[in-house]
């Protein structure tokens, strides 16, 4: 990143940031996650990142990638704990899709069930790199309000990179929605 940002979420606020596709929005929160190497300082509840082990870390400030990873044969093997029928009807998923290879998975599948496999470390801070953007209209109202949802019941956080215009209007208020650009320009 070329310039210093200063940022402070709050509990239960969303985020929203939006820019040009290469314009380090997805490196700002890989930097946020202590996942690429940054001069940055980030905490969280006045604890600095260096101060807890990466997988600490990780595990309260967590990225969650547009494009999601699966390395084992079925969808149930990649879960800590199994999600519940109703878990997965949140997000639009039946729960015979547990059973299911992953090579059988549509991308919009894949990125609900990530979702899912992630909200069981209970995060305090969601890093959403475009995560409704291979869902369907429904579908992303289900993510949207499911999300909405945990950053209350968890007092969590989140900050959102969309290019849904509509998407930003319904979850922001233009307090916090803003262009990567703005973030930049700004010295809080």
């Amino acid at each position: 990143m070329s310039k210093p940002v200063s940022w402070q979420i709050e509990a239960e606020q969303l985020w929203l940031l939006y820019g040009p596709s290469g314009s380090g929005k997805s490196r700002l929160l890989k930097a946020v996650a202590d996942l690429i190497e940054h001069q940055g300082s980030v905490s969280l509840q006045q604890q600095d990142m260096y101060s807890i082990s990466a997988p600490q870390w990780r595990r309260q400030v967590m990225y969650f990638p547009a494009e999601t990873a699966w390395w084992l044969d079925t969808v149930a093997e990649h879960f800590e704990q199994v999600p519940t029928e109703n878990d997965l009807a949140k997000v639009g998923l039946q729960h015979s899709i547990l059973q299911q290879h992953v090579d059988q998975l549509s991308s919009g599948e894949k990125q609900r069930l990530a979702l899912l496999r992630g909200l069981q470390f209970q995060p305090k801070v969601l890093l959403l790199d475009e995560t409704s953007a291979n869902l369907d209209p429904t579908s992303t109202l289900k993510v949207e309000a499911l999300l909405q949802d945990y950053l209350q019941q968890n007092q969590a956080a989140a900050i959102w990179i969309s290019h849904d215009q509509a998407q930003r209007e319904r979850l922001a208020c233009p307090t916090y929605c803003c262009s990567i650009e703005e973030l930049y320009a700004t010295e809080s």
